[in-house]
């Protein structure tokens, strides 16, 4: 089998922080995330980030939709797909309701 048949694909949109209209709609839920159970979830599994030399900072959220900015190592890092999949949306989903989607600039 070669080898790209293993490869599982994942794609992360992309935009600056001042044109977010490029990530298309966010969700559409009536659900409201707890903004504070989010910065505590956030504050959770920011020391992972923090000891590889990245971070997060958080730019907002709308239907359902977090918007996070990867900065220090985790901007331009190779893994950053990986992490912000298995990692912090993973996390995000399971202990936020109304959660449906992370989104990495």
């Amino acid at each position: 089998m070669p080898e790209n048949e293993h490869m599982q694909s994942a794609m992360i949109s992309v935009a600056s922080p001042s044109d977010l209209t490029l990530l298309g709609p966010a969700p559409q839920t009536d659900v409201v995330i707890d903004e504070d159970l989010l910065n505590e979830t956030l504050d959770y599994i920011r020391p992972a980030l923090q000891a590889d030399g990245g971070d997060m900072i958080l730019l907002g959220t709308e239907g359902g939709r977090v918007t996070l900015q990867l900065v220090g190592s985790c901007d331009g890092c190779s893994l950053v797909s990986m992490t912000l999949t298995a990692g912090i949306e993973r996390i995000l989903m399971d202990r936020v309701p109304g959660v449906l989607e992370v989104i990495a600039l």
